[in-house]
């Protein structure tokens, strides 16, 4: 807990008003939108103005529109009426939803068959919408802008792959760099007549192609689309990785090669069973292995990262004015969740700064989830209070949050679950601790801890100025000092939770009365 404060952390100022009550994101508050892919035909509805938004509908029909086009050269029949049943639906959803126009974008399928602009017209003339057929960038650009989303400010190569395209982009300080569309999705290439030998050849002769354009030394590789998450799951099965959320799920070019051979030899009926992916999705996995396997040959990423978030986040991010795209996503959810949610919204402020003395070195990284921790202290309040506990670390660790590695997440749900309780052992969570290392664990129940002391002094906004802590790590005293006005505060509970936060930082404690 000790380091230089960013300056930014010393007041809570930088942020501003929340996104949500910007007027510009108002009119972001629900969007809807159709993905047509070669593979599946997707409705995604976001819901709230956050900078990480809620789903509020997401529902995906696997049509394998793609399916067999590298011999007909046209949409497959059997997926054109899936799909055509599908946007029809989803069109009328939307008008019961009463969301305003739907934006549709199609991809590779759409764009490559020959038959694509018939279909394109009988959708748009059944169903009234508009559908954009976007070219391999674009598609790329929309990928890379959805990574943004959820990472604003990173950088790296972002590899997206659907079903009959894989599409490259690079990103660096928010912005979009190069970027390229290849024929390696799986539906193409288990249409290869040659077997496993023409589609090796193919792949590493696209691949070598595409080290020539992107540059082939990357420190972090962004994975976006259905057939990676699918691999990603299998990674977490293979390794009994305890947290099964995969935004932000992280492999190493080692584990992806001992993942994709454990998928050469698995029965993938049983497979499938076991990680809980449906038939079609599975029947593609080993052809998005054998593409990945060679990717991080030829691209030796230090760091792979699964991203939730891809071209249909990249169309929402795309309607975002840049200060809304600035914004940070996790401390914008967090504070939308305070608001909705809060017995006294706007408290986690004051939170912050009294349990900031405490925290004063720490990294401004580790700040950012003190703030989140402070926002979120008290919106599970509706629990019953023998869970509420197990509710908050619940609710950290599984919500849609952005901006959050899963080490953050466990840290979070942690702290929060501290807020109300003294002890993390003898809950159904133990085996997450595991994701972080012991000084973070026992720097979440610090802050925990201090919450839920400083949840007792500050519930009036009379008495803010009234009590603030001490610290003094090198004496390891703890001291709390409180004007004459804010003593009543200080009853028996309260003298208690200080005399336990004081006790989790292996300090002494003292009570000042000003």
């Amino acid at each position: 807990m000790d380091s230089t404060l960013d300056p930014a952390h010393r007041e809570w100022g930088p942020f501003g008003r929340p996104l949500f009550d910007d007027p510009q994101a108002q009119a972001l508050s629900r969007v809807g939108v159709i993905d047509i892919g070669s593979n599946s035909v997707r409705l995604v509805v976001f819901d709230g103005a956050a900078r990480s938004p809620a789903y509020f509908y997401n529902e995906k029909i696997m049509c394998g529109l793609g399916a067999g086009m590298s011999e007909t050269g046209r949409l497959n029949p059997e997926g054109k009426l899936r799909a055509f049943s599908a946007i029809r639906r989803f069109q009328m959803l939307a008008e019961g939803m009463k969301l305003p126009p739907l934006t549709a974008v199609a991809t590779a399928a759409m764009r490559e068959a020959e038959d694509g602009p018939a279909f394109r017209e009988d959708v748009e003339a059944a169903t009234g919408l508009r559908i954009w057929v976007i070219d391999g960038e674009e598609e790329a650009r929309l990928s890379a802008q959805g990574v943004l989303l959820g990472w604003p400010g990173s950088y790296g190569l972002i590899c997206d792959i659907g079903g009959s395209s894989m599409e490259l982009a690079e990103i660096a300080d928010g912005r979009v760099g190069r970027r390229v569309s290849s024929n390696l999705g799986p539906l193409k290439l288990r249409d290869l007549t040659g077997g496993k030998k023409e589609r090796d050849s193919v792949i590493r002769k696209t691949m070598d192609d595409l080290s020539q354009t992107m540059g082939t030394q990357r420190d972090r590789l962004f994975l976006v689309g259905g057939s990676w998450r699918a691999i990603a799951r299998i990674d977490m099965h293979r390794q009994g990785y305890p947290l099964h959320v995969l935004h932000e799920y992280r492999m190493t070019s080692k584990t992806v090669q001992a993942t994709v051979k454990y998928i050469e030899k698995a029965d993938l009926e049983t497979l499938r069973g076991e990680c809980n992916l449906s038939s079609a999705r599975m029947s593609l996995v080993p052809y998005a292995a054998e593409v990945l396997r060679r990717l991080v040959q030829v691209f030796k990423p230090k760091d792979i990262a699964i991203s939730s978030y891809g071209i249909r986040e990249g169309l929402l991010y795309e309607q975002m004015p840049q200060a809304l795209r600035d914004r940070d996503p996790l401390i914008e959810a967090c504070r939308f969740a305070e608001i909705k949610d809060a017995r006294l919204p706007g408290f986690g402020k004051k939170l912050y700064k009294f349990v900031l003395p405490i925290f004063r070195n720490a990294p401004a990284a580790r700040l950012r989830i003190v703030k989140a921790a402070c926002l979120l202290h008290d919106v599970s309040w509706r629990a019953h209070p023998d869970y509420r506990a197990e509710t908050c670390f619940d609710n950290a660790t599984r919500a849609n949050l952005g901006g959050l590695s899963h080490g953050e997440r466990v840290f979070l749900g942690l702290a929060l679950l501290h807020r109300y309780r003294n002890k993390r052992e003898g809950t159904r969570f133990e085996d997450l601790y595991e994701l972080l290392d012991d000084p973070g664990k026992q720097e979440a129940e610090v802050l925990g801890k201090a919450m839920r002391f400083g949840a007792m002094l500050w519930m009036s906004d009379t008495s803010q100025d009234g009590a603030a802590l001490e610290w003094q790590p090198k004496n390891k005293v703890l001291k709390l000092k409180l004007t004459k006005e804010a003593q009543p505060l200080f009853g028996e509970v309260a003298e208690s939770r200080f005399g336990s936060l004081a006790r989790a930082l292996g300090a002494r404690s003292e009570v000042i009365l000003k």
